[in-house]
């Protein structure tokens, strides 16, 4: 895997302060994608021990909310693996702090209930160590700036631990 940029303090890609990790490779090529130099899978840097650990101690201090996850896309399957690593060891060390995840990909299609390259033996893993997802393909026919953490209307920001507890959608609320 390989990573594109790595956001330190970073305010807009979730709720307070934050990591964000932009990884490299993208197969959607939404169009005007706000960062299609992603779309790369060679794109970047390799995604190594140091730089992992790098990202770690980034989100140590308190008033760092969370790490984000971005691209490119984090559920391309060859992002999938290195990015569970990171999540959890993530969640070991800082069991209080949350996760942002972006995707193109939809919910279904990352569980399988709709056909999708994103439903690999170790997404349902992935996502559970996610605690919102943002999801959807960018559509810019319908983009509003008045959209909180998203950039069209057909995404959602869902509340990934209540929705796999209930069943159903249950949308982030802040």
């Amino acid at each position: 895997m390989n990573y594109a940029e790595i956001k330190y303090n970073d305010i807009a890609n979730g709720i307070g302060v934050r990591t964000s990790l932009f990884v490299s490779g993208c197969r959607h090529h939404c169009k005007n994608c706000f960062n299609e130099v992603t779309w790369d899978f060679a794109y970047g840097k390799p995604f190594d021990g140091e730089i992992k650990e790098e990202i770690l101690k980034s989100v140590e201090p308190s008033w760092i909310n969370g790490l984000s996850l971005l691209g490119g896309e984090p559920f391309e399957p060859e992002n999938q693996a290195g990015l569970l690593a990171l999540l959890e060891e993530f969640h070991e060390r800082y069991p209080k702090k949350d996760v942002w995840c972006y995707s193109g990909f939809t919910l279904e299609q990352i569980l399988g209930k709709e056909k999708s390259r994103a439903y690999t033996d170790i997404s349902e893993k992935l996502l559970r160590n996610i605690d919102v997802l943002v999801d959807g393909r960018y559509v810019e026919e319908l983009h509003s700036i008045v959209l909180k953490f998203r950039g069209s209307s057909n995404q959602r920001v869902i509340d990934v631990k209540k929705t796999l507890d209930s069943g159903d959608i249950v949308l982030y609320l802040d």
